[in-house]
């Protein structure tokens, strides 16, 4: 029961035994991991680890991005205590997830940052686990693309934005984070007919390929139609999944860079997030909350929720995975 082991559970992100189960201690005391995993290193076993990357390097507006995987990480002790409403399964309970914690680099040299970051990421996938990364301005989803298409080739993405960042710029050492999927498409890291961006509310001259559903859409489809839409475009494709918080309104997420009006509620990500079970999902990002802008950390619990979301997707497509292998193997347990 929850309130016995909590009157012994203390800082688990230090002293868990077992990398999967529920936790169960006081929300507001404790070492700070993400979901109260276990801090490590060690990736042996290890299906998911959940990575933070404290960088910021020159958002539209707003600096402070890089103070987002500390806040997350401390919103998302509300979340541990059950399975997450909706999904069916306990994927802390059916995975083995760790907090990897944050990526080390040279603040001084930020041209070897996108390097760090994609060496960062190689590293946990050649160890056979998958990444949620918190982030960190959106630059730093293209060195992580980088990775994990060196691992399964170009990826269907799905992006939830209030910006295309497809903003055209041929300089590929610039490091942007309005032109990364403009060069996630051009050095081939990801397969435009098979991705789609979600929520975009500002002008773009060529989405590069990309199926785009703004956000006036998505308010007038629904979530379910969005989300339906957005498994045909992936297909069976490897996906990952990008989510700038900016994608919600500011009435939702007012703690980030470039805040846009017009953006989707809390519950409309929610809801697509939870329809897209069954997409093949390898790994996903969670970026732009910056604290600093937000005092009641709204922003952070949206970051936070976003990020199980992710898990519960990855553990979706695991389960999915076995059961097609029992089923090929004749595994009357499938």
């Amino acid at each position: 029961m929850a309130l016995e082991d909590a009157k012994s559970q203390v800082d688990l992100a230090f002293t868990a035994t077992d990398r999967r189960g529920l936790a169960f201690e006081n929300a507001f005391g404790g070492a700070t991991s993400f979901l109260r995993r276990r801090y490590t290193k060690d990736l042996a076993g290890v299906d998911l680890a959940v990575t933070g990357v404290p960088f910021d390097q020159a958002v539209t507006h707003r600096t402070g991005a890089r103070f987002g995987p500390r806040a997350i990480r401390e919103a998302s002790s509300l979340q541990p205590f059950d399975p997450p409403h909706g999904w069916g399964y306990s994927p802390l309970e059916e995975l083995a997830v760790v907090d990897y914690g944050d990526l080390a680099f040279d603040y001084a040299r930020v041209a070897d940052f996108p390097a760090a970051l994609t060496a960062h990421i190689a590293g946990i996938l050649a160890a056979g686990a998958g990444t949620v990364t918190l982030g960190g301005d959106h630059f730093i989803s293209l060195p992580i693309l980088r990775a994990y298409a060196e691992r399964h080739g170009p990826l269907a993405l799905v992006q939830f934005d209030a910006h295309s960042d497809l903003w055209p710029d041929d300089d590929m050492a610039r490091i942007d984070h309005g032109t990364w999927t403009y060069k996630a498409v051009r050095q081939g890291l990801i397969d435009p007919a098979r991705s789609v961006q979600v929520g975009i509310r500002t002008q773009c001259d060529d989405y590069r390929g990309l199926q785009m559903i703004d956000a006036r859409a998505c308010h007038d489809l629904g979530a379910a139609a969005v989300a339906a839409q957005i498994r045909d475009r992936v297909g069976d494709a490897p996906c990952y999944i990008s989510f700038d918080i900016d994608a919600l309104d500011p009435a939702f997420a007012p703690g980030t860079g470039t805040p846009v009006w017009g953006g989707l509620a809390s519950w409309q990500a929610a809801a697509i997030l939870r329809d897209l079970a069954g997409i093949r999902l390898v790994g996903g990002d969670v970026v732009e909350v910056s604290p600093p802008y937000d005092h009641g950390n709204i922003t952070a619990v949206a970051g936070a929720h976003v990020a199980m979301e992710l898990i519960c997707l990855y553990g979706w497509t695991r389960r999915k995975g076995a059961q097609e292998t029992g089923a090929q193997e004749g595994n009357p347990d499938v």
